[in-house]
C-alpha cells in the first residue's frame, strides 16, 4: 500500500472497525490507489464512489483521499453488519446492496464474481498479478 495513505486506512480501520487488509486490498482493485480515477461507468477518486452513492455518503468530494477512504470504510461497516460476510459485502459495494440483497449471494456477474475473488485472494497473501510485494504490504501493516 502506498505510504501516502496509510494513516488514513488505519485511522479509517480503528474508527470504523473494518479491516484495514480489506479496505486497502478494495481500493488497490478499485483505483490502483489512484486518487483522479474516474471509471467509464462514472465512478470516482480513489475508493470509486458512484455520484449517488458519494452522496448518500455525505462525501463532498470523492477526489479527496483520506475522506474518501473514511466513506468507503462507514460504508463496508454497514455493508458487513448487513450482509454478514466480508464477501457479501464487497459484492455489495461492487454491484449494489439490491442485487446481493435479492439473492443473499454474491450476483452472478462476472465482473462482482471477480472483483470479490481478486480481494479475498488479496487479503489472504496473494497478488492475482503474480507478484507479492503489494499483497505482503497489505498484511503486515494490518
Amino acid at each position: 500500500m502506498p505510504a501516502a495513505y496509510r494513516d488514513a486506512i488505519r485511522g479509517a480501520s480503528i474508527r470504523h472497525q473494518v479491516s484495514a487488509a480489506l479496505l486497502a486490498a478494495q481500493l488497490r482493485q478499485e483505483s490502483g490507489f489512484d486518487p483522479r480515477a474516474v471509471s467509464p461507468a462514472g465512478a470516482r477518486g480513489i475508493a470509486q464512489f458512484m455520484p449517488a452513492t458519494a452522496q448518500a455518503m455525505g462525501l463532498r468530494d470523492p477526489f479527496d483521499p483520506e475522506r474518501a477512504i473514511d466513506a468507503q470504510a462507514r460504508l463496508m461497516r454497514g455493508l458487513l453488519r448487513r450482509f454478514g460476510s466480508v464477501q457479501l459485502a464487497l459484492a455489495a459495494y461492487n454491484a449494489g446492496e439490491g442485487a446481493v440483497g435479492r439473492c443473499n449471494c454474491i450476483p452472478p456477474y462476472r465482473e462482482t464474481q471477480h472483483y470479490v475473488a481478486v480481494i479475498v485472494a488479496m487479503m489472504r497473501g496473494h497478488d492475482p498479478t503474480g507478484g507479492f510485494a503489494d499483497a505482503l504490504a497489505i498484511r503486515l501493516i494490518a
